[in-house]
């Protein structure tokens, strides 16, 4: 019965964050597709192996990002050694949550789960975690101004200059948050004390208040001590955790380049990296399961401006393209991988963190 309820309370995310992004998609086609698309798709000579280089940008980009939580995560628990495969496998399973929750939040707790698993303490590994947000805000933040620059002359970006205002002021106040947190632990422990004892009223498993405390402040000043480690004694780590950042999400943004060159359009490096930017902040706010039809709106918002003046019909099927090797892909992938760590895609719940963090205490 548990079991059926976890399909089932997963089952609707799945079925919304592809229906989102099947339909919008289908409504773009709708408007953008006729028979002088077939005519062009007809006369130009489409090189697939723009689109093949494509796909290995994307499983290059799995591969950036695992060799970051490696580095990330073996830092802030010196007693602990996450192997490249083990981080790049720990990627690769949180797509499948992440792709169907809102801002991609049901990743994090499946990669702190299983560094949990692989031997590192619950307040470690969160900081790991929440260490990767953190340097992706930062590294959004700071590129931001940029991309705007690159985008100034254009005036018809409509409802998605407000997405970005509002997508900032949303990276902006997590990014003050999370430094509040790092800086006043005390603080976070009585929130999270407070919030646990309302929490704990549906919860069906009764644990002592002294017993909650007790694991609060503990996770709490691993996570504080290996925040404060990382930034403070270790500059290496920071700064090569920086560096695969930078790779990682240029990795990806070059994913778009190669499909508009397997398109026969120019690739438009610069402005496809300033798009994908804009992009980003718009897709990272809350909005529905995976931003699936955001996404595809805010891309041909984008890119209907780089590439409408030249094959306004195409952007259809760019976009198809686009979201095939960027989401169908990962949600695949991390459906799989998700099934074969947990053995059932549906399988994973909070409750299996606390299941593991009760085994990893010390006697």
């Amino acid at each position: 019965m548990q079991k059926e309820k976890k399909t089932k309370t997963l089952k609707i995310p799945f079925i919304l964050s592809v229906t989102f992004s099947i339909v919008i998609i289908i409504v773009i086609l709708f408007f953008t597709v006729d028979a002088k698309t077939l005519e062009n798709l007809s006369k130009i000579s489409i090189k697939y192996e723009f689109f093949a280089v494509a796909i290995l940008l994307n499983v290059l980009y799995w591969i950036l990002w695992g060799a970051r939580l490696k580095i990330l995560a073996n830092t802030m628990d010196k007693n602990v050694k996450i192997s490249l495969i083990e981080s790049t496998r720990i990627v690769i399973a949180n797509f499948f949550l992440a792709c169907i929750t809102p801002s991609m939040a049901g990743g994090e707790p499946v990669r702190i789960h299983l560094l949990n698993k692989d031997g590192m303490s619950l307040g470690c590994a969160t900081a790991a975690v929440l260490g990767e947000r953190l340097m992706d805000a930062i590294f959004i933040l700071i590129l931001v101004p940029i991309a705007l620059f690159i985008f100034k002359d254009v005036s018809d970006l409509g409802f998605i200059s407000l997405g970005l205002t509002i997508g900032v002021i949303f990276f902006v106040l997590l990014l003050l948050l999370f430094i509040y947190a790092i800086i006043r632990p005390d603080k976070t422990k009585a929130f999270l004390i407070t919030l646990s004892k309302k929490f704990s009223r549906f919860s069906k498993k009764k644990e002592s208040g002294r017993k909650i405390i007790q694991k609060i402040n503990r996770e709490v000043d691993n996570f504080h001590k290996s925040m404060y480690r990382f930034s403070g004694d270790n500059k290496k780590s920071l700064f090569l955790a920086s560096i695969f950042t930078v790779l990682f999400w240029s990795c990806g943004f070059l994913i778009p380049s190669m499909i508009l060159l397997g398109l026969g359009l120019p690739p438009y490096f610069i402005e496809s990296y300033a798009a994908q930017i804009l992009l980003l902040v718009i897709i990272m706010m809350p909005t529905t399961p995976g931003s699936a039809g955001i996404t595809e709106v805010g891309i041909y918002g984008l890119y209907g401006v780089l590439i409408g003046t030249t094959s306004d019909t195409l952007i259809g099927v760019f976009i198809i393209l686009y979201r095939f090797v960027t989401f169908h892909m990962n949600l695949i992938a991390g459906a799989i991988f998700q099934y074969r760590i947990f053995k059932s895609v549906a399988s994973f719940s909070l409750d299996m963190i606390k299941k593991q963090d009760e085994k990893c205490k010390p006697k």
